[in-house]
Formats: structure tokens, C-alpha cells, sequence
């Protein structure tokens, strides 16, 4: 028989996930009780509010026909109220605002439609690996940006060259950012727009972790830059902020062309997202427009300092991020980022994701994900002290 697997697939994915899973089957199958701290998935429900609104739309027979590929209208007008109401952006729900299911369908299709084989992208390194993937399924050449601690996890955009910004169709950002847990702020994005109209230039910003910030931050939307609709478009998903990730519902806004254009390739592709979804997601926005609502943040900031108070007092001193349900540790001296999750996984029955399964900048860090329980992190910090200290490394 031919080969029946395409050669692109060998570029997909980063190979350190796969190891890392196998890491902790090995480590389980020996019996210890692993902590998870690598997959950034939520560990709670979403709210009352919202599961009783998708069991209400499920017995509804009237949602079990094709929805529409770019989304239902009730939805698209509730994200529009919703931008406004945390944002002040004003969106036209018919012309810039399209339904995905999660915001990494629309990551994974963009390069598709609006870019050709042979095109370059400008891409952050480190990066979510989506991004550099669905670069490789367009056919599309990636540029990396460094982000480095030095400059706050933030691409320089002096350093780029002028002939590479000229020809880039788009470039891809992430704040506050998976895995970095850097954050932008409004004059950063107004200087990003001024750039992206001097190189006609596409922003894509992927705003995933907007609702989990800390410390009375509240991380901006580009969209808020004035004239900032011309030339950039941004992703959010409900899946971190309102602990929906497992129904899959997300949605891309901004420039107009760009909207039509991933509508066209999705209305090819598949018939969007299951209406009782898009209920319970309406229920969603409703909720956190209320007076009365609780963000995640108050939630993953309180874990947050349970793992960065803790590995302070263990001798590993980590900076304090500001967003995000991540946290992005530069290792001691002397080791891999490979080489001490594996470590790390195998003496304390901790799973990190080791920084280069981001990218060749993210050697000499490890991502901690805060997707456990109060309790469990405590745990968790008081084996990787206990695994620092045996190993000679406070």
C-alpha cells in the first residue's frame, strides 16, 4: 500500500509533549499519585448559571439542526454587548465577528485563508504551538520573533528586518501569553498599530487570557487603539475564563476582511458550533456583564501565590506573573529544561512542561500550569522543595 501519511505531519506538534506524556504513564504505572501542572486545562466547571443554560438548550429540539458556520446572530450580538461592556470596542456582529469552536479552530485555519504557500508570518518564539503548526498546513513560512525576559517577554520590533515586515502577511501575538505569562499594555498595542500600518501588516492577537489577571490588572484589548480595526483582528475563547473549555466555542473580531475570509474557508470546512453551546456561551457573557460576578482570576491568583510563595521559601525564585494560569519558571544553572522536568516528574511525582516545547527560546525555563486544587499545589511545592534541596539546588 502507498504511504498514507502526509509528510507535513512529521512538522506538527512538538515531540516533547508526547515524551512528557509517556513520562507520566511511566511514573504512574509505579504507582506514585502525580501531580499535574503541564496541560493548561481548566480543573472546575463553568458556573451554575451557564451548565443549567446548556441542559435547558439541550432539551430544546428545536437547536439539533445545522447552525451556521459563522455563528448564530443572538451570539455574535451577545459578544458585540460583551466587547463593548469590558472593552468600549464597538463591533458590527454582522460584518466583524465570527462564532469558532475554541479559539484554536480559528488559530489552526487562519494562515489557510488568508495567506498562500510561499507567504511569511512573523511568529513568537517561545509560542503556543498551535501557531507554528498551522503555518505548516497552509504551507507558509514562519518568521520567529525572540521573546525574552530582558525586554519583558515583548518581540522588538526594531530588530525586525524592514524587508521581512514588508513582505509578512501577518504577525501573530499572544498577551497576556501562553507560555510566558507576559502582558501588553494599551501603548505597546498603539505602537504595534502604528507599525502594522507603515508595513501594511496584519495583527493577530490572541486574547485568550484576558479574564485572568492580577493585582487590580486589566489586560487591554487592541482593538481599543483607535483605527486599530483596519489592521488587526483578535481571538477569545470562553474555554479559561469561564471554565467551558471541553464545549468548544471561541470567536475572532476585528478587520472585516479578515472575518469574511476565515468565514468562507470554515462555511467549507464544517457547520460551526452546536446552538446549545452558543446558549450556554450567551449565558456566559450575560453573567459576567452582571453586577454580581466572580471572575477566575480571584481563583488563580490566590494559586498563583501558593506556588510562587512556596518556591521562594524552597530557594527557587520566581518572578510573579501578572496574568494568565501559567507560570513561566526560569530554571537553575547547570540543567536542561528537558533534563529537570524529566527530574522533577520522576523524584516528586510533579509533571512541568518543559520551556522548549515552545520554541528554541524557551530553553532555560519550564511552564507550571495552576490546574489544581489549593491543596494539591501545596503538595506539589513541598516535593519539587524537597527535590531542590536533595539535589543540592537551594
Amino acid at each position: 500500500m502507498k504511504r498514507l501519511e502526509s509528510k507535513r505531519l512529521a512538522e506538527l506538534g512538538s515531540a516533547i509533549f508526547s515524551e512528557v506524556a509517556q513520562w507520566k504513564k511511566e511514573v504512574a504505572a509505579r504507582g506514585v499519585d502525580v501531580i499535574d501542572l503541564g496541560i493548561g486545562s481548566p480543573d472546575r466547571p463553568p458556573s451554575a448559571r451557564v451548565m443549567q443554560a446548556l441542559a435547558d438548550a439541550v432539551a430544546d429540539p428545536k437547536l439539533y439542526g445545522y447552525p451556521t458556520s459563522e455563528g448564530s446572530p443572538e451570539f455574535r450580538r451577545k459578544v458585540a454587548q460583551w466587547y463593548k461592556h469590558r472593552f468600549n470596542v464597538t463591533l458590527d456582529p454582522e460584518s466583524e465577528i465570527v462564532t469558532l469552536m475554541g479559539s484554536q479552530d480559528g488559530l489552526a485555519h487562519l494562515a489557510m485563508a488568508v495567506t498562500d504557500p510561499g507567504d511569511t508570518v512573523l511568529v513568537p518564539d517561545p509560542g503556543y504551538p498551535i501557531y507554528g503548526a498551522s503555518l505548516v498546513l497552509a504551507g507558509v513560512q514562519p518568521c520567529f520573533m525572540p521573546l525574552r525576559e530582558k525586554n519583558g517577554f515583548l518581540p522588538k520590533l526594531e530588530d525586525i528586518p524592514e524587508e521581512t515586515a514588508k513582505k509578512a502577511k501577518f504577525m501573530l501575538l499572544n498577551y497576556p501569553s501562553n507560555p510566558l505569562s507576559a502582558v501588553a499594555t494599551l501603548p505597546f498595542f498603539e505602537r504595534l498599530v502604528d507599525y502594522a500600518k507603515k508595513h501594511d501588516l496584519l495583527i493577530v492577537q490572541d486574547l485568550a487570557y484576558s479574564e485572568m489577571a492580577f493585582d487590580g490588572f486589566r489586560p487591554p484589548s487592541i482593538l481599543e487603539v483607535e483605527g486599530a480595526k483596519d489592521v488587526a483582528v483578535e481571538f477569545h475563547s470562553l474555554s479559561k475564563s469561564f471554565n467551558m473549555a471541553g464545549c468548544r466555542i471561541a470567536f475572532m473580531v476585528g478587520q472585516s476582511d479578515t472575518v469574511r475570509a476565515l468565514r468562507v474557508l470554515k462555511s467549507n470546512i464544517d457547520y460551526g458550533v452546536f446552538l446549545a453551546v452558543q446558549q450556554a456561551g450567551i449565558a456566559a457573557l450575560e453573567e459576567d456583564m452582571s453586577p454580581d460576578r466572580r471572575s477566575v482570576a480571584e481563583i488563580y491568583e490566590k494559586r498563583r501565590d501558593i506556588v510562587i510563595d512556596g518556591l521562594r521559601e524552597a530557594g527557587w525564585d520566581i518572578a510573579r506573573p501578572k496574568a494568565t494560569m501559567f507560570i513561566w519558571a526560569r530554571i537553575p544553572d547547570g540543567w536542561t529544561s528537558r533534563q529537570i522536568s524529566r527530574e522533577i516528574l520522576y523524584s516528586a511525582g510533579v509533571a512541568v512542561i518543559p520551556g522548549d516545547a515552545f520554541g528554541k527560546e524557551g530553553e532555560g525555563y519550564v511552564r507550571i500550569a495552576l490546574v489544581q486544587e489549593e491543596e494539591r499545589l501545596i503538595e506539589a511545592v513541598r516535593r519539587i522543595g524537597h527535590f531542590l534541596k536533595t539535589r543540592g539546588l537551594t
